[in-house]
């Protein structure tokens, strides 16, 4: 089971891949994790990537394959969140799969409208000391100020959730995205599901879907 997952930010793409994770005992990355993982690491593709960030710059899309390539060909199974951004991504993870007499046996794009994934961006705080998400929108606290899981009163919100730079993200990822669907479509790899659903409903959705395939 090869999956990527394709959605804008905020499309709770991270929550039900963590979820599904769990249950198929499924190995989940992200570039994100991945290029924090590498620097922390000091490895040398993780400073080559530090280099770009420190200067304010976007990690060019060869040192983004790379460090993806180098944790997908031990791994039977994995979930892709958020990789590939572009065609030339998309490309390099095909001949890297091709290479090694692999495949991607499934997209799951998520569909979200735009307004909505601004509340919830705008919106979302998390627990520092659990990592717990909610949101003041549409997933608060049971009790104010106090985490549901483990009860700590400490939480965080991401620097670069605001309205602003969320409009830019979003520009990005839908210049993007059309491409991307394309690309897959051809080979009839995407299955849509509609972000905006329950979130135990559209697990549920995953999952049966998920056992067809295997």
């Amino acid at each position: 089971m090869k999956i990527i997952f394709l959605g804008a930010p905020g499309c709770g793409k991270g929550t039900q891949a963590r979820k599904l994770s769990e249950k198929y005992s499924i190995k989940t990355l992200s570039t994100g994790d991945l290029l924090r993982s590498e620097i922390k690491n000091n490895s040398k593709i993780g400073i080559e990537a530090q280099k770009y960030i420190e200067q304010g710059n976007l990690v060019p899309d060869q040192v983004i394959n790379n460090i993806v390539a180098n944790n997908i060909l031990n791994l039977d199974r994995f979930i892709l969140d958020g990789y590939p951004r572009t065609i030339d991504q998309a490309e390099s993870l095909n001949n890297v799969l091709l290479d090694h007499n692999q495949k991607i046996d499934s997209v799951i794009y998520f569909i979200a409208n735009n307004d909505i994934l601004i509340k919830r961006i705008c919106g979302r705080f998390s627990c520092k000391n659990c990592n717990a998400i909610y949101n003041k929108y549409f997933k608060k606290t049971k009790k104010d100020n106090i985490c549901d899981q483990c009860g700590s009163s400490d939480f965080e919100v991401r620097k670069d959730d605001n309205e602003e730079t969320l409009k830019q993200r979003l520009k990005i990822f839908n210049d993007q995205n059309d491409k991307l669907i394309n690309y897959y479509q051809k080979n009839n790899l995407i299955y849509s599901i509609d972000a905006l659903k329950n979130e135990g409903f559209i697990f549920e959705n995953l999952v049966n879907y998920l056992d067809k395939l295997n």
